[in-house]
């Protein structure tokens, strides 16, 4: 484990000798050596002092990666313009470290201090290379959501470690039966995650960020959310069978809700965030199912929701750098001017609503099965959350690659090589993990 925690903090220097490709091709080969310590001893894989992983662990360290590696990618404008590049990829190996140490920590107070840290660099994302003047209100949303629930929890796990004087993930044996714990403990991954009612930070801070900023929220900040929640929950379960439907019903209802919202959006970034939001509200009720295959369907779910999620908004700064707006009345007719990436849009919105072969599907489907074993109502929602799931995709489709396209289109860009290579490896591994389903099972 320590040897990839000094290879990324070695990365930091060379980031100032090497042009982008070097760069770029340096972190994928990180990315695949990590996926080399796939274990088939599921339980604990590399364990030392302070750092381990299970295959929970494994899955979202090697989605981080994986979205770091794809970020640069989608940022060679910053490198064509000297936009503080340099800067920008320190921020990137800081930002990977701190969600490596995080998503690897056995300790729950080393996993907190990074979770926190890694608030930072993407605080900076936002704020130094944002669109437009809002994102210091943005910044600011992200920040203080964040802070707000930190302390508590930080005061309620000092509080846990006097009564039971440990914070290992692994002791984590005891029953708390305090409310006002759970509470505490619990809401900054609410947040995070986020729940419905709590979620407003996530839809600004998507609009306001770059492209990098938008793949990073949406393809692992959120997972640091759901993931502290499944380590955390084997603390409260006398709790959750008590309260657990709240949330469960809460999500649901908020899933819907946020569903219809997203049918009447006019920005394409905004209607991808509120459809994240969506997503995510399925995670935080299967999560609080309480069963094996809530927290199975959640990690799928996840992994899933991290690569369509961070490839539409790939594809929607593909078609802001050319139009120069987000609003849907604006990107109309694509079709004609772009054909050829007409197929990565139907590809990925396929994707975001669920279509076969995709790994959302999978996802969904073991989450239905968790949350309709929990309460037969809960099929009522799920049908609804469904169809507007297909609807709102079909409509960010349709809509911006038929119809009429704007007369004052005089001259096009072309599709680059980079940017087909950038959709692809976010679709690939998709639409392939699939095939492999049935290594998210062997965590059970």
């Amino acid at each position: 484990m320590m040897k990839f925690v000094l290879s990324l903090l070695f990365l930091m220097p060379l980031c100032f000798f090497f042009d982008f490709w070097f760069i770029q091709y340096m972190f994928f080969g990180i990315t695949f050596l990590f996926m080399l310590n796939l274990s088939f001893n599921y339980m604990f894989v590399s364990v030392s002092y302070f750092l381990g992983m299970d295959s929970l662990s494994f899955s979202l360290i090697l989605l981080s990666f994986w979205i770091c590696s794809l970020m640069i990618l989608a940022s060679e404008k910053l490198f064509k313009l000297n936009n503080y590049f340099d800067l920008f990829l320190l921020l990137m190996v800081a930002l990977l470290l701190s969600l490596f140490i995080a998503f690897s920590s056995v300790n729950l107070f080393i996993f907190y201090l990074f979770f926190e840290i890694s608030l930072i660099p993407t605080l900076i994302l936002i704020i130094g290379w944002g669109y437009q003047p809002e994102r210091i209100e943005a910044g600011v949303y992200l920040l203080f959501y964040t802070l707000l629930v930190s302390l508590p929890m930080l005061i309620s796990m000092f509080n846990y470690y006097s009564t039971f004087c440990t914070l290992e993930f692994y002791f984590f044996e005891s029953d708390c039966d305090n409310f006002f714990v759970f509470v505490t403990m619990s809401m900054i991954f609410l947040v995070k995650i986020p729940m419905f009612f709590i979620h407003l930070w996530l839809p600004k801070a998507h609009v306001e960020a770059p492209v990098s900023g938008s793949m990073i929220l949406a393809g692992i900040m959120l997972k640091l959310g759901g993931y502290g929640l499944i380590r955390l929950m084997v603390l409260f379960q006398g709790l959750i069978v008590q309260v657990g439907m709240i949330l469960v019903v809460f999500s649901l209802v908020g899933g819907f809700f946020v569903s219809l919202v997203c049918v009447r959006q006019s920005d394409i970034k905004s209607l991808i965030a509120y459809s994240s939001v969506a997503h995510m509200g399925l995670v935080l009720a299967g999560i609080m199912t309480l069963n094996i295959w809530g927290f199975l369907g959640s990690l799928v779910m996840m992994v899933a929701h991290g690569l369509c999620s961070s490839g539409l908004f790939c594809l929607a700064n593909i078609a802001y750098e050319r139009v120069g707006s987000r609003s849907l009345y604006l990107n109309k007719g694509l079709l004609n001017i772009m054909p050829s990436l007409s197929l990565w849009w139907f590809l990925l919105c396929s994707s975001n609503m669920a279509a076969p072969p995709s790994l959302n599907l999978l996802g969904e489907i073991v989450l239905i099965n968790s949350l309709i074993s929990y309460s037969g109502m809960n099929m009522i929602l799920l049908s609804l959350i469904s169809f507007f799931s297909a609807v709102y995709s079909l409509f960010l489709y349709s809509f911006t690659q038929h119809g009429a396209y704007n007369s004052a289109f005089y001259f096009f860009l072309g599709i680059s090589f980079r940017e087909f290579h950038l959709t692809f490896l976010h679709w690939f591994p998709l639409n392939v993990l699939v095939l492999v389903g049935d290594w998210f099972v062997c965590w059970i």
